[in-house]
């Protein structure tokens, strides 16, 4: 396991995630055209809660980025790992056309999800003396 790039990996997801939820809080209507989804009350509504649910997100994963240790940073990447994989596939098998957005949105959640897994299953390489 790889603890300082499992910690780089949740700062830069913390960051990703808070930008996407100040953006579903501030213009939810920006969103739901880049995903291809109609402008409706219910959507507009939708985005704000995933928007607020998100920023908490953010904040968790920066804190355990900032504070975990050892075995509370594995679980928490495992969990990130999953959800990051999982957002990805959901980006993809939208209720809506496919969009660019959609499949550049997706590509991000499966590249955090390769990152997660990768740093949680392979060794951290360490430098040989010579």
């Amino acid at each position: 396991m790889n603890e300082s790039a499992l910690k780089r990996t949740l700062k830069a997801g913390a960051i990703v995630f808070g930008s996407s939820a100040i953006l579903l809080l501030a213009a939810p209507g920006v969103f739901l055209s880049l995903l291809s989804l109609s402008h409706n009350e219910q959507n507009v509504w939708s985005m704000r809660m995933l928007g607020i649910t998100v920023f908490a997100l953010a904040g968790n994963m920066f804190v355990h980025a900032l504070n975990s240790n050892t075995t509370a940073l594995k679980k928490v990447s495992w969990v990130m790992c999953v959800s990051a994989g999982a957002l990805g596939i959901c980006t993809l098998s939208i209720a809506a056309h496919v969009t660019p957005f959609c499949v550049i949105y997706a590509l991000v959640g499966f590249g955090f999800s390769f990152s997660y897994a990768f740093n949680l299953l392979v060794p951290k390489r360490t430098a040989v003396k010579q």
